[in-house]
């Protein structure tokens, strides 16, 4: 590791990340979406439920928000039944039934637990429903309050509103989540992997010195705990580095990648070498790829157009005639053979995960898996109704955190 990269993971933990430059000059577009898909966060079969409550309860919706309205009175002392607030929490349509379904839930959360009976976990259910009406600072405060306390602890629900905030472009208060959900150290998991690539989004999308510094603070203190970031977060934090011009540090944050030749990887890899002059080295792994390609007859393996722009400044930069010649030499059998993609690195980068693990390596997993709504919708419906498993059948899912890359 070089002495850069042991200087700036030294500084302190930086929380007030600044936005001013997130347009500044960079070699990848800042442009804004979300991460993972509908599908990962259960919103497409969350949407299935919406539909189908509201057709069963079309003729009796109003009246059913009328009798909700009064239970949540204070002078009510009706309590808020499990199916009820479920129900509602699927039929709302508006800013005043969204209200409805927060001051149920409060009333819900006060209730004596001995007196409920079912088993259904709520969290997840109430962050989608945010989601899908965009309550991204409703949903923050939630997250937050003290009488809701307990009801988002659960692994999916922190991936759900990070989700949000990262597609509302709100990443300051996305990473001060982050720290939130850190503390909490749900089941003696400091940090939940989809959790992590997240926060790294964040980082890479602010793109400016102070949230390098955090990305690399927070990278240091995945390395003293042992777990082992997600391809992903690995790409964003490194690309980061490329785009704040310390080329050096992204290179030592790839050497953690596992598969060393998958493509966001190998592009970054080449233009941070790119960048600090390291051509002789660059060469090598451009012709690899199509020996690979002509030796396997596999799948090509590309390069990012605006990678290869990249290289093709430096090269001109460095004034070797003969430097010059071998890469026009490799450019053109790119060009023939199909080996430059014309998407950017950055498009790369920021795709949609579609699916969510079948296996995270975190604590009861299978918990978290079963609570996400899935395409099929209505057959995946009752699995919030499920309890977290006892202890004993938990650890045969448990892992050392980041043992598999499957984003």
């Amino acid at each position: 590791m070089t002495n850069t990269l042991f200087s700036v993971l030294r500084k302190p933990l930086v929380l007030n990340i600044l936005t001013k430059n997130i347009g500044q000059a960079s070699i990848y577009a800042q442009d804004i979406r979300n991460l993972y898909s509908m599908s990962a966060l259960g919103l497409d079969g969350f949407e299935h439920q919406q539909q189908r409550l509201k057709l069963q309860i079309s003729s009796i919706g109003d009246k059913f928000k009328e009798k909700m309205s009064e239970s949540v009175s204070v002078e009510s002392k009706n309590m808020i039944f499990t199916e009820d607030l479920k129900n509602m929490i699927h039929i709302a349509e508006t800013d005043q039934d969204v209200g409805l379904v927060v001051a149920m839930l409060k009333k819900y959360n006060k209730q004596n637990k001995s007196l409920r009976f079912g088993n259904y976990i709520f969290g997840p259910v109430v962050l989608r429903m945010l989601y899908l009406h965009n309550k991204s600072d409703l949903a923050i405060e939630c997250f937050r309050s003290e009488e809701l306390s307990g009801l988002f602890d659960q692994y999916v629900s922190f991936q759900i509103l990070l989700d949000l905030l990262y597609e509302n472009g709100t990443f300051k208060e996305l990473l001060e989540m982050f720290e939130i959900i850190v503390e909490k150290q749900l089941e003696g998991h400091k940090y939940p992997k989809n959790v992590v690539v997240l926060a790294m989004a964040a980082c890479y999308k602010l793109n400016n010195q102070e949230s390098l510094n955090y990305a690399l603070n927070l990278w240091s203190r995945l390395n003293e705990s042992g777990h082992q970031p997600m391809r992903r977060a690995t790409t964003f934090c490194a690309c980061l580095a490329v785009n704040q011009g310390k080329p050096d540090i992204a290179l030592e944050i790839l050497c953690s990648a596992r598969n060393q030749n998958y493509t966001t990887v190998r592009n970054i890899r080449v233009a941070a070498l790119a960048d600090i002059g390291r051509l002789e080295d660059v060469l090598p792994i451009l012709k690899n790829v199509v020996s690979a390609d002509l030796q396997q007859g596999q799948q090509v393996h590309t390069f990012n157009r605006d990678v290869i722009e990249r290289i093709e400044k430096a090269v001109s930069k460095s004034d070797n005639p003969e430097l010059t010649l071998e890469f026009n030499r490799l450019k053109q059998i790119f060009e023939k053979q199909g080996h430059i993609n014309n998407t950017t690195l950055n498009e790369q980068l920021c795709l949609e995960i579609q699916k969510p693990p079948t296996n995270t390596g975190e604590p009861y997993a299978r918990v978290d898996f079963r609570q996400n709504y899935q395409s099929r919708g209505q057959q995946n419906y009752n699995n919030n109704h499920f309890q977290q498993p006892r202890r004993q059948r938990g650890r045969r899912f448990q892992q050392k955190p980041g043992l598999e890359e499957l984003v």
